[in-house]
């Protein structure tokens, strides 16, 4: 077995040293002389004015379609036009796109095309008083029939009054009467004539009736009745009792009579509230002829009012009743209460379906809701205080919500589903779903529901309700899919032009001149990212031209130059840039170490991007490197300390694929190494940094210096190939601003991936500064071109017996690796082996 390697050697193994033959071979290696760079022209795709044939955006026609939403715009038609079940819509895409305005548009444009939706009011039920009935009517008739029964009520407190005070009333109310006098007093007389032929007299006392003997024309005193004989006592006591029983008879009839004479006299009122309100009832039914649920509501108003007029006769003289103090309401108005018209939905002077949006959708404002008023300590509600919601107003039109709201809102996202399912709106509090309210309630007849629902909202929440709620699919069957951007064209370019003079002149703003319509549509490529792109974020457009126009008018000029187009800019940056400012200090000062000239083994600049509200930012970093003799592991400190995101973790693995594969196909990989972002104190996420890592970690296992002039960005696969990252520009223009303040030297410079030059729209000192050969941009396809550029070296290709070049970078790692597996060889016969014996033991 091989002796143990000395200290020393392992120390300097793990300081990346190689032996001294490698050294020569690196230096004598045919350096790399030349490379790509991008010119002026390949960073930056600027619009030239003189390609248009306007001065000013005074001379432009507005533009009539949505530009670069071609796919939404079917979308939104069809969603509209399509009139069966679940056939809602989900506008998505990036705040700031415009969804919200340009859906509300396309419905506000298709609205008018519809017939105007009806009326809706509640109204007492007289059959059970907790249902209100809904009733409907033409749009703006229940305005008119909420008058039409004031003015009844109002007619009522007269007419019914009035009838019961006139003549005819009083003489039958007095034949009534003395009828039933007359009765009772000639069933008495009958007994009395009766019971005087047999000497017996018929008495009215304080107590009632009585009878008693009679001698002459007088009553028998009891002296005189006790002094006459047994016989004749006895004759007069039986006559007595016979008459008692009759009388008797007549006094049980008395109450049957008075009900008799009770019903003749409701009888009678009835007649005569009929005969009061017929007449006011029976015209405005006719004014309702056609509407039967009206009709019906009438009849029944009609039989509640005759059978309750005794209510609205009650005087109102007097003083009001109190109780304790406190008002109390008089009888006939707390009955003539009933008779009111809760309007709930008037269409009156509407011109088609109604457009809604509701920006604060709680279930109660989705479907209404039951007030409650305090009476002597205690809630109350009745059925005037049933309050419209946003479906009530949108019913027979468009709803338009924001999808986040209406999700963060307690319960109000199952209400809605709900009403979609049900087609019919059920109104009730929310405190009386959950029983929070214990007190009167009311249950509402339910409203038809037929609405067009349009949410709004991000992508993620789209596909996170269609994959966690099932019933989304069924109510919500058209996505509106929104861009960011537009191929960007000659065409398109003068698209764009006519598009922000329509946003001018909606704005009121002062006209662009074609300079600054150029620098717009700059700006708006570098907002989309991409040369061949023109970013359509609407609200960011819009913001820029106020902000221009902001400038241009403080200046005393009548149009908006490209000066002050790109003061707005410049503006808008200064605001927000103060974190890169003070970082950008701390790299000057030393604080946060980042080199721009020298070089380096095992170390690379790379680059990140930090998003602060709307403003970004490149920001360089130092990526270290360091290996030594392991087990094939390649350490991401990030990681290890729970600062490194699930990307940035994956793409450091992806190194680990790409060494072993590349350098160690047929051995172990008898590597440990470990990566880190220096100086990093927060989390750190993406893969944009994986090929400045992998530089680094070639570097070290070479032995080969890095440029430090030089910044890298680009994600790479296991096979090798630089991939394409997000914030390209921000990225290059990070490292620009370090070297700049620093001095350029000309040797300075970006590696990014070949993929990302179409996505290249620099900023003009930077485009200077490529163009005078003090900055340069390199693009990078594959690990081998990148590890060229940062070491001068050749990286080499395998000849056809398999092997790397001597004194090239990957003739270099792979023979370090050779050299790690075969040290690391004998540890592992020995582990071998232990376990065997341990195998065998057992």
């Amino acid at each position: 077995m091989p002796e143990p390697m000395p200290r020393r050697e392992w120390e300097c193994e793990a300081q990346g040293a190689l032996p001294p033959n490698a050294r020569r071979e690196s230096v004598n290696a045919a350096p790399v002389t030349s490379s790509r760079r991008l010119t002026a022209a390949e960073v930056s795709r600027r619009c030239d004015p003189r390609g248009f044939d306007f001065r000013t955006t005074g001379e432009l026609e507005d533009l009539p379609q949505v530009l670069g939403q071609e796919r939404a715009m079917h979308a939104i038609q069809f969603g509209i036009g399509m009139a069966r079940e679940g056939y809602n819509l989900f506008a998505m895409g990036p705040e700031g796109v415009g969804r919200r305005t340009i859906v509300r548009r396309c419905l506000e444009a298709q609205a008018p095309r519809r017939d105007t939706p009806p009326d809706w009011c509640y109204v007492f039920n007289f059959e059970t008083p907790h249902r209100p009935r809904a009733l409907r009517l033409p749009a703006g008739g229940a305005a008119k029939f909420r008058q039409d029964m004031t003015r009844l009520v109002d007619d009522l407190r007269v007419a019914v009054p009035a009838a019961f005070e006139s003549e005819e009333y009083r003489a039958r109310l007095r034949e009534i009467e003395t009828e039933f006098s007359e009765r009772q007093d000639q069933a008495t007389a009958a007994i009395r004539e009766r019971a005087g032929g047999k000497g017996i007299a018929l008495l009215r006392t304080p107590a009632g009736f009585g009878f008693a003997p009679m001698r002459g024309n007088g009553v028998m005193s009891p002296d005189e009745f006790h002094a006459l004989p047994e016989v004749e006592q006895k004759q007069f006591e039986e006559a007595i009792a016979v008459f008692q029983e009759e009388l008797e008879r007549v006094i049980h009839e008395t109450p049957r009579w008075r009900r008799e004479a009770q019903r003749k006299l409701r009888e009678l009122n009835r007649q005569v509230t009929r005969a009061a309100v017929n007449g006011l009832i029976e015209e405005l039914k006719a004014e309702y002829e056609s509407l039967q649920q009206v009709r019906e509501y009438l009849a029944q108003v009609q039989e509640d009012v005759i059978d309750h007029a005794e209510l609205l006769r009650q005087p109102k003289d007097g003083e009001p009743s109190t109780f304790f103090g406190l008002p109390l309401p008089e009888a006939g108005e707390t009955f003539l209460h009933r008779y009111k018209v809760n309007l709930l939905i008037d269409h009156a002077g509407a011109g088609g379906a109604p457009v809604v949006y509701e920006d604060h959708p709680t279930h109660d404002n989705l479907i209404g809701h039951i007030e409650h008023v305090n009476q002597m300590g205690t809630l109350v509600t009745d059925f005037t205080h049933i309050k419209p919601g946003a479906f009530h107003r949108a019913n027979g039109g468009y709803l338009i919500l924001d999808a986040l709201k209406v999700l963060s809102q307690p319960f109000a996202w199952e209400a809605l589903k709900r009403a979609l399912r049900a087609r019919e709106i059920h109104t009730e509090s929310l405190g009386q779903t959950l029983s929070l309210i214990s007190t009167v309630s009311l249950q509402p007849e339910p409203i038809p529901l037929d609405v067009k629902v349009v949410l709004v909202g991000q992508r993620m929440l789209y596909y996170l309700l269609h994959a966690y709620d099932p019933e989304f699919g069924e109510l919500f069957k058209v996505g509106v899919d929104f861009e960011e951007d537009l191929r960007r064209g000659p065409q398109s370019d003068l698209f764009y032009a006519r598009m922000i003079a329509t946003l001018a002149r909606n704005e009121k703003l002062l006209p662009l001149d074609a300079a600054a319509v150029a620098r717009v549509i700059d700006y708006g490529s570098r907002s989309a990212g991409d040369t061949e792109k023109l970013s359509v974020m609407m609200r960011d457009l819009a913001d820029l031209l106020r902000e221009s126009d902001y400038w241009a008018a403080s200046a005393g000029n009548k149009e908006i130059s490209a000066g002050d187009v790109q003061r707005s800019i410049d503006t808008r940056i200064e605001r927000s840039d103060r974190i890169c400012r003070r970082y950008r200090e701390q790299i000057m000062r030393g604080t946060l170490l980042v080199s721009t000239t020298g070089e380096r083994s095992g170390q690379v600049n790379g680059l990140s991007m930090a998003q602060l509200g709307e403003f970004s930012f490149g920001m360089p970093h130092r990526i270290t490197a360091r290996i030594r003799l392991g087990a094939g592991k390649v350490v991401d400190i990030e990681r290890e300390v729970a600062l490194g995101g699930p990307i940035h973790s994956k793409g450091v693995l992806i190194l680990s694929g790409f060494i072993a594969g590349r350098y160690a196909p047929a051995r172990p990989l008898s590597l440990a190494a470990s990566l880190v972002f220096e100086q990093s104190y927060g989390s750190v996420e993406g893969d944009s940094a994986s090929s400045a890592e992998l530089y680094a970690l070639l570097s070290a296992l070479s032995d080969t210096p890095l440029r430090q002039s030089l910044a890298v960005t680009g994600s790479v696969n296991q096979h090798g190939d630089v991939q394409a990252i997000g914030g390209v520009n921000e990225k290059v223009e990070g490292f620009f601003d370090v070297c700049r303040e620093r001095g350029l030297t000309g040797a300075q410079g970006v590696l990014v991936p070949a993929s990302n030059v179409s996505h290249l729209m620099l900023r003009r000192d930077v485009v200077e500064a490529i163009e005078a050969g003090t900055f340069h941009v390199y693009p990078v396809a594959t690990v081998d071109e990148g590890i060229e550029i940062l070491t001068g070296v050749p990286a080499g290709e395998r000849d056809m017996s398999g092997r790397f070049p001597a004194g090239t970078i990957n003739f270099m790692v792979e023979r370090r690796l050779s050299e790690f597996a075969e040290r690391g060889q004998p540890r592992a016969d020995v582990a071998a082996k232990k376990a065997g014996q341990g195998r065998r033991r057992r």
